[in-house]
C-alpha cells in the first residue's frame, strides 16, 4: 500500500510540474494515463489473488484518484483564469464612524468617568 501511496504522490508532483509548463489539460492526461495503467496492473494483479484484501482497497484507492483528476478540468473550467487580464476588485469605502455608532457601549470595553455609584 505505501508502494500505491508513493507512486500517487509522485504522479500529483509531476501533474503540476506539467501544469505549469504546458497547461491542465496535458498535465490531466499524463496523470490520467499513469494511474489508469497502475490500476489495470493492479486488477490483473487482484484477480491472480483473489484472497488480498490489500489489493482491492489498493485498485479502490487508484480509482479514487482517477476521478480526482478526472474532475480537475471540470472545476478549472468554472474558476476565473489567474494573473491579469480583468480589472482589480475596489473595496468599497468603510464609513468608521457609523461603524462604531452600531455597537453597543459596553463592547467598547470602557469604564464610565466618575464615581461608581451604589457605594
Amino acid at each position: 500500500m505505501d508502494q500505491v501511496t508513493d507512486l500517487i504522490a509522485s504522479i500529483e508532483m509531476h501533474r503540476k510540474e506539467i501544469e505549469r509548463e504546458t497547461g491542465l489539460e496535458a498535465s490531466r492526461a499524463y496523470s490520467l494515463g499513469r494511474l489508469q495503467q497502475a490500476l489495470l496492473e493492479e486488477q490483473q494483479a487482484a484477480q491472480q489473488d483473489t484472497t488480498s484484501q490489500v489489493r482491492v482497497a489498493t485498485a479502490e484507492a487508484l480509482a479514487n484518484e482517477i476521478r480526482r483528476v478526472g474532475s480537475l478540468s471540470r472545476g478549472a473550467s468554472q474558476r476565473p483564469p489567474q494573473g491579469g487580464g480583468g480589472r482589480p476588485q475596489q473595496q468599497q469605502p468603510r464609513n468608521f464612524r457609523q461603524d462604531q455608532q452600531r455597537k453597543s457601549p459596553k463592547s467598547r470595553g470602557r469604564r464610565p468617568m466618575g464615581r461608581p455609584s451604589g457605594r
